[in-house]
């Protein structure tokens, strides 16, 4: 049996900065390797990692991902040098295309040929003047990667992908594009209910938001699925994201990812009862590293 890393993926926008904090303390205590916090309206990810970084001492401290149209190269660059240093190297910048949907049509800036873009980006970051005190080693780098161009840029300039929305048979796929020594860190969104009305309800409810992005829906017309499936977060399609029901069952999905190539796999801990907003506890408990 192939194993691998666990961390945890989670955007932390309904907690408050004290169980923000708490929160990363809890997934430390639990043995988790690494957190990864998203972006999209709400914390600064390189302001919320600190804050975490300062008050754990263990825990790996990751974006997943920041938005390469927000910042330039060098503010991205400034962004996980400051953190890495200060947190005795625990970062890896997460970097990504995000959607035109956020980029073009909430912050009005040109989208753009996103591939082209984050290569010429990821040079123009290796190049950036740093003058303060820098990490001892370089910030790993990681690409928010689903099609095969982006997974082998991934595996071409970078020390990895991050696919996130994806299935263990992408896992696969990813890894043999990128071959074997990438990092491949895959996220698994995880609903710990076995009513399955309850999540797919829950799951269809978190889909539908990743629905409107272009790169996800063509992920997952890559993956299988149809329009139909995507337009309407058929059980088919949510069953296929979401890993629901019992320990075992999820535990043998994250079994899957691992077996077809995963590095480390970031559990996304959705609330039965409340999706994204509050992580579930009995979840973390449940699927930490060591509990089986």
């Amino acid at each position: 049996m192939t194993t691998c890393d666990r961390g945890v993926w989670f955007s932390p926008e309904g907690l408050t900065g004290e169980q923000l904090v708490s929160f990363g303390q809890r997934i430390e205590a639990l043995g988790y390797s690494k957190l990864w916090v998203g972006e999209t309206f709400g914390r600064d990810p390189f302001a919320q990692l600190a804050a975490i970084g300062a008050a754990t001492s263990t825990l790996g401290l990751a974006s997943g991902i920041a938005n390469i149209y927000h910042r330039h190269p060098g503010v991205m660059l400034m962004g996980a040098n400051t953190v890495a240093e200060a947190t005795g190297g625990r970062m890896i910048l997460g970097v990504g295309v995000s959607s035109p949907a956020i980029v073009n049509k909430v912050r009005g800036i040109d989208y753009g040929k996103p591939l082209a873009f984050l290569r010429t980006y990821l040079e123009a970051m290796e190049a950036s003047m740093y003058t303060a005190v820098a990490p001892a080693e370089p910030v790993p780098v990681v690409l928010a990667a689903l099609g095969p161009k982006m997974l082998e840029l991934a595996a071409e300039k970078t020390a990895g992908a991050h696919p996130y929305n994806t299935t263990p048979e992408h896992t696969a796929m990813a890894r043999e594009v990128m071959g074997p020594d990438a990092g491949l860190f895959v996220e698994q969104k995880v609903i710990f209910t076995e009513d399955p009305a309850v999540a797919r309800a829950t799951g269809g409810k978190v889909l539908r938001f990743y629905s409107r992005a272009p790169g996800y829906v063509n992920a997952w017309k890559r993956m299988g699925f149809s329009d139909d499936d995507i337009s309407t977060q058929s059980a088919r399609l949510v069953d296929a994201i979401v890993a629901w029901g019992t320990a075992d069952q999820i535990e043998a999905r994250l079994q899957e990812h691992a077996d077809a190539g995963a590095s480390h796999v970031c559990i996304h801990p959705l609330h039965p009862e409340d999706g994204q907003g509050q992580p579930h506890d009995d979840a973390l408990v449940v699927l930490a590293p060591g509990s089986n």
